[in-house]
Parts: C-alpha cells; sequence; structure tokens
C-alpha cells in the first residue's frame, strides 16, 4: 500500500471516528438540519400561482413535527418562516449545529409541461447539461445577496462547473449521502407511487459548504398542473413530509442505530400555519430548465413479495463483512448475472415487503470499496455499503470502529 493510500484510508478512519465520537457526546441525539428552499424576496420557481417557497417551507415544518416526535432525534431549522438565508448561511446553520444529516427541500420546474418526478441530489461534479441546469437555477439566489461578488469570489452562479476543490471528507460524506438520496427516492417510488428520475448528482453550493452528509430533494415539478396541484395540497405535503421523515429515520437507524420511525401521527398533527399570501411579482420566468424529457412511463405491477423468502446468510459466523447494497424492490428477482447487468455473487435478503439485493461480500474496508466502484460501474448509481457482525446488520460507523 502506497503512503498516500495509507494516509486516505486512516484518515477516513478517523473521520468515522470523529463522527461516532461526537455523535456519542451529543448525547446520543441524532441531530437532523432541514433546509426549506429559498424565501422572502427569494420566490424560487413561481408556476401555475404555485410559489415554490411556500411549499418547500410548509413540507419542511411538517418533516421537522413527525422527527420532533421520535425519540433521541433534535431538528434545526435554516429557517422556519418566509425569510431570506444566504445560501452559504444555510450551511453554517447545520456545521455550527454539528447536524448528522443536512436535507434540503425544494420544488422543480420546467419549460416542459408535462416534465413530472421526483430526483434528490447529492454534492458532485458532472458535465450533465440537465443537472447543470437544475444546480445552476438553485445557486442563482446568491446574486440576491447583497456582497455576494466578494462572498463568493472566483464562483460565476451561472457556470455551476466552477463550483471546485471537494474536500477529502466531503468525499467521504458521498457514500453516506447517497445512501440517503437512495431511500428517499425509495420512499417516493414504493410508498406514494411517485415517478422517480432517479439519484443525481450536481455542484449545488449549499451542499458543497456543509460539513456533512446531505441531500436535495426535488419534490417534483410545479410546471406541471397536476403535479403542481399535489405538491401545493395539505394531502400531498403530508404524503411527501411523512417519506422524508422515513427515510431520513431509516437512514438513522443504518448508520447511528435506533428504530424507523415510530409514533403515528394524524393529519391534525401536521397542520402547518401557511405562509401569507404573496403577490407573485412581474419578473421574469424563474423555471428551473431541464435539458432532456423524460417520456411518461406506465407504473409496473409490483407484486407483493411471500411473507418470507430464503435469504443468504448476511456475514460469516466471525468478524465484520461488508456487503453493497444495490437495489431494493417489491418483486423477488432469481439471482442469475443477466438480472443484475452482469454481477455475479449477488445476495437477498427480505425485509417487510421489500427484497434487498446485495453485491459482494468482503472483511476489508478497501475491497469492499472496490466492490461498490464495480456496483456503480455496472449502473447502480445509488449503490452503497452495509456492514454485518457475526450475522446481525450493524451500522458501517460501528464497522469501522
Amino acid at each position: 500500500m502506497d503512503i498516500h493510500k495509507k494516509f486516505k484510508q486512516s484518515f477516513a478512519l478517523f473521520a468515522c471516528f470523529i463522527s461516532v465520537s461526537a455523535f456519542s457526546q451529543s448525547g446520543d441525539n441524532f441531530k437532523v438540519a432541514l433546509d426549506a428552499g429559498h424565501g422572502a424576496k427569494d420566490y424560487g420557481a413561481i408556476k401555475n400561482n404555485f410559489v415554490e417557497k411556500n411549499i418547500s417551507l410548509a413540507v419542511a415544518l411538517k418533516v421537522g413535527k413527525l422527527l420532533d416526535k421520535q425519540p433521541k432525534v433534535d431538528v434545526v431549522y435554516t429557517r422556519n418562516t418566509d425569510v431570506f438565508i444566504e445560501l452559504v448561511e444555510r450551511a453554517n446553520i447545520a456545521n455550527h449545529a454539528k447536524a448528522d444529516l443536512f436535507v434540503s427541500i425544494h420544488c422543480n420546474s420546467n419549460d416542459n409541461s408535462e416534465a413530472s418526478g421526483t430526483e434528490t441530489y447529492v454534492m458532485g461534479l458532472t458535465k450533465l447539461k440537465s443537472n447543470l441546469q437544475v444546480a445552476k437555477s438553485e445557486n442563482e439566489v446568491i446574486t440576491l445577496e447583497s456582497d455576494y461578488k466578494l462572498k463568493y469570489a472566483g464562483y460565476d452562479p451561472k457556470s455551476p462547473e466552477s463550483l471546485i476543490g471537494i474536500t477529502l471528507i466531503q468525499e467521504e460524506n458521498l457514500n453516506q449521502s447517497m445512501a440517503v438520496a437512495s431511500v428517499v427516492q425509495d420512499k417516493f417510488k414504493t410508498q406514494l407511487e411517485r415517478k422517480s428520475r432517479g439519484v443525481k448528482q450536481a455542484p449545488f453550493m449549499v451542499l458543497h459548504k456543509t460539513a456533512m452528509p446531505a441531500v436535495l430533494i426535488e419534490m417534483g415539478f410545479i410546471s406541471n398542473k397536476n403535479e403542481g396541484a399535489y405538491l401545493n395540497s395539505d394531502e400531498g405535503q403530508n404524503e411527501i413530509a411523512k417519506a422524508i421523515a422515513d427515510a431520513i429515520m431509516n437512514y438513522k437507524k443504518e448508520y447511528f442505530g435506533g428504530t424507523s420511525i415510530e409514533n403515528r401521527i394524524d393529519k391534525e398533527e401536521l397542520k402547518v400555519e401557511k405562509p401569507r399570501e404573496v403577490v407573485v411579482p412581474v419578473k421574469p420566468d424563474t423555471s428551473k430548465t431541464v435539458a432532456t424529457k423524460t417520456p411518461e412511463t406506465k407504473k409496473p405491477e409490483v407484486k407483493k413479495p411471500e411473507v418470507k423468502t430464503e435469504t443468504k446468510p448476511e456475514a460469516d459466523s466471525k468478524g465484520v463483512t461488508f456487503k453493497v447494497q444495490i437495489s431494493a424492490s417489491g418483486t423477488k428477482l432469481d439471482l442469475t448475472p443477466s438480472n443484475f447487468k452482469g454481477l455475479n455473487g449477488v445476495s437477498v435478503v427480505s425485509e417487510g415487503n421489500l427484497y434487498k439485493y446485495m453485491y459482494g461480500s468482503s472483511d476489508n474496508y478497501d475491497t469492499a470499496k472496490q466492490q461498490l466502484a464495480e456496483a456503480k460501474a455496472k449502473g447502480f448509481t445509488t449503490a452503497y455499503l452495509i456492514a454485518f457482525k457475526n450475522g446481525k446488520k450493524i451500522t458501517l460507523q460501528e464497522a469501522l470502529k
């Protein structure tokens, strides 16, 4: 092993240790920073009389109400009223609070009024035009800040590619960010039967500045009248908030232990005060443009799995084993390479109504990361690492300790 590689591995383990230590010192409370996109003079996208800043705030407050009911969970808001918060300050709020997870909530928009579906972003550099356009739209809010040229010296909001210099710690957070994003999209798809546009990477300023795993959720298109009406409704916001809260609690269970979401909350408890009616300013269309059209597809009929299915052992009887979770589905598939884009050695377990498919098995973290890279190269871009000890699933932090 060369010195550079050894340093990176040692630094990664040290970063994980620090993360776990900080979590323990905070009284074992899992802290979530909820970021309602836009606010006040920054309206976000405006289409069909739907205003992004109002919808994102309503959903963020509902997610917060759900999380507040969970044991050992603290919620921090970047804003809980209709105020303007600078992008860098949103990240600073999360960093100063030492949050374990940052979740930014937004609505999408497109010149194509037929575009629909949800997508969740993590920080990353990309040349994909559609992703860059979404990042450009979200990042341009910095031009509303009085001293943005001084504060963001060297960064051009019209060219998201200029956002460079991801640190080693942010690279180490990427796998966890991908894990959160994957669960969010899975909840939208399986729980709400919403169309999923997938997990994507793009250079968002607000994600770049955070010091913890972070995701940016585009809940749907307000440029689509039907989807916009759903996003603007109490029922739609309640459902979306529940799906996001479920995903956050699943992530907490996976990486920090504990249980999935508890304590059912009725619709009355999820009511939030509606933002005051805003006068939509006459201004150029602020819609977020996406270069590619996504054709509508008919939802496949999903068969419910049997109560139990045969499972392969999750680990050897000794020590820690890492595996790569490549997908979760309500459909049971034969474990043949042709069903998994040519990957050999895929195993499956059933949890509730889901089949979870995993690739590879190693007691070495570096080997497991190579297997993760192999799975992503095959097209499983939302794959992430999981760990087992003596046949029992444990958090990745525990495994690395």
